[in-house]
């Protein structure tokens, strides 16, 4: 069993391949971040306190090719987060069958939008990115850069 229907791949999202264009990919990952934020504190509430999420990194990788009409779901977790950072896993499966499709790292910063610059994570927000970080390892994103 995979998460709901999240999105279906439509006649726009189809390249010349016969399959989703890789830019797509991201939309429905960025759909899935947008159902995630609301369980972590962000998004509206976030934005109420001059806050906001700024993706700094990101890494696709394509498992399974999607055609037009295929149903799409993404399980998302947080896999490591420190006092301005949060990084997120998204996967995304086919609703249905349940096989992987792609999976996506996202690195997010927490920036006040008035300065325009980095800022620190409401203590509530870290609470729950806590509750919410899985045993995982990251794929290819880290905290932060090494070299």
């Amino acid at each position: 069993m995979t998460a709901p229907l999240l999105a279906t791949v439509r006649p726009e999202w189809v390249d010349h391949y016969g399959h989703m264009n890789l830019a797509y990919y991201l939309v429905v990952f960025d759909i899935a971040t947008d159902v995630q934020w609301p369980v972590l504190g962000l998004g509206a509430g976030l934005r109420a306190r001059n806050l906001g999420t700024f993706a700094a990194e990101t890494w696709v990788g394509y498992t399974r090719e999607v055609t037009l009409g295929m149903p799409l779901a993404c399980d998302s977790a947080v896999l490591a987060h420190d006092g301005k950072r949060l990084l997120v896993r998204h996967r995304m499966r086919h609703a249905e069958e349940g096989w992987l499709a792609a999976e996506n790292e996202v690195l997010f910063l927490c920036v006040d939008l008035v300065a325009r610059k980095v800022s620190g994570w409401p203590p509530e927000c870290l609470a729950l990115f806590s509750a919410a970080t899985v045993d995982e390892q990251p794929k290819r994103l880290a905290l932060k850069r090494t070299g």
